[in-house]
């Protein structure tokens, strides 16, 4: 049997369904029927662990898993011996600090000797020694918005996205203590088959991000003022152009950052363009 890498994503939420998303865009087939815990791909040498997302950083080190998808949060939160192989831009978040929306917050201060609830002890332990803070830290699992209106601390340190959540539970997000996203993480001990096999998936992750972040532009040019479209919208190496049937113009066909798309356009229409399309790409090799 040809040695596969072992890839642990979390077994369900938000991150798993992006990390699932993004192996499926990169052509890689994965079974992950209900109750699953492990999958193989059928179409790339790869097998899936479903784990709790607290366990995948301790799996990695340990080497029963290769490869991990979590977030920034939990791998410095678990502080083990992992390498971040790639940022991944899905799963966006912060780590804040929140108290009752009726208290008046008077800066960093305010939480020096108070009492904290969060799931994430080691890093609002450095975030507190940083700035010269004491503070009595219960750490807990989960619901930690709960904690202020039970009794149990007087703020909360937990990660938010939206802030409905904190809104829903009478609390105000008051400092940011960190920004987060999904991590690509392996082990450090990958033997040299399992990282060609790695190299072979980044190639494919790059490919689908790149693509994520262009978009392909098709329009129709009069040739005289071909030069000046072509120099707002240069493409890769350079556009494609085409005769159109009409004599005198051309169709233009180029790749622009999805950023540029409206201030392109309005240069593009000035300098005469005509019928402009701005379509999605799938995947996109340099």
């Amino acid at each position: 049997m040809s040695e596969k890498i072992k890839l642990a994503i979390q077994k369900s939420g938000r991150l798993s369904d992006d990390s699932l998303k993004l192996i499926k865009e990169c052509g890689i087939n994965v079974n992950n029927g209900k109750g699953k815990l492990t999958s193989i791909a059928g179409n790339f040498p790869m097998e899936f662990l479903f784990l709790r997302d607290d366990d995948i950083p301790g799996y990695v080190a340990d080497g029963v898993a290769d490869l991990g998808i979590v977030g920034e949060n939990v791998v410095l939160e678990k502080e083990k011996n992992v390498q971040v192989i790639k940022n991944l831009g899905f799963a966006r978040c912060r780590l804040s600090l929140a108290i009752p929306k009726d208290r008046e917050y008077t800066g960093i201060a305010y939480f020096d000797g108070l009492s904290i609830a969060t799931s994430y002890p080691k890093i609002l332990g450095r975030f507190l020694e940083k700035n010269n803070l004491k503070a009595d830290i219960h750490e807990i699992s989960g619901s930690v918005e709960i904690a202020p209106n039970i009794g149990l601390a007087e703020a909360i340190c937990d990660l938010v996205s939206s802030g409905s959540t904190l809104f829903t539970n009478g609390l105000k997000e008051v400092e940011v203590l960190m920004r987060s996203e999904a991590l690509l993480i392996g082990s450090p001990g990958l033997n040299a088959c399992k990282k060609e096999i790695l190299d072979r998936l980044l190639f494919r992750v790059n490919s689908v991000q790149t693509g994520e972040k262009n978009r392909y532009i098709l329009l129709n040019a009069p040739n005289a003022s071909l030069d000046k479209i072509i120099s707002i919208i240069p493409g890769m190496k350079s556009p494609t152009v085409l005769p159109l049937a009409i004599e005198g113009w051309s169709s233009v066909h180029s790749v622009i950052g999805e950023g540029e798309f409206w201030e392109v356009i309005e240069q593009l229409r000035a300098a005469g363009a005509q019928g402009i399309l701005v379509v999605p790409i799938e995947k996109m090799v340099i």
